[in-house]
């Protein structure tokens, strides 16, 4: 994935950020039998776990944070969608990371005025 495709959301970082890294985690989401913890997103229901890290939020604001939400919940590759708070999502979707990195940049780029 070529990060210079999304000029207008690598424009308002703050620094030179060119690691996806820095903007969203994208982690599979599977049971861990070791925890005692419950998770809200079920690895029956939700295949990955998006954060959408404070730097990025913080650059591109609240407006287009909705955007992204309702967005991503609308999106045809994205199957099952689940707010849990407005940074984390749980995500049901045959795509593998980099296909769920996409999304989210396309969706910024769109978003940012």
């Amino acid at each position: 994935m070529k990060l210079e495709h999304y000029p207008k959301v690598f424009k308002i970082l703050d620094e030179d950020m060119n690691e996806l890294r820095y903007l969203m985690v994208i982690d599979e989401n599977y049971n861990d039998d070791d925890s005692d913890e419950f998770d809200a997103i079920t690895p029956e229901d939700f295949n990955y776990i998006l954060y959408i890290t404070q730097r990025l939020q913080d650059a591109v604001g609240d407006n287009v944070m909705v955007e992204l939400v309702k967005k991503l919940n609308a999106h045809h590759a994205i199957q099952e969608f689940y707010l849990s708070e407005v940074d984390l999502y749980g995500i049901q979707t045959d795509l593998d990371e980099e296909g769920i990195a996409r999304i989210v940049l396309e969706i910024l780029e769109e978003s940012i005025v």
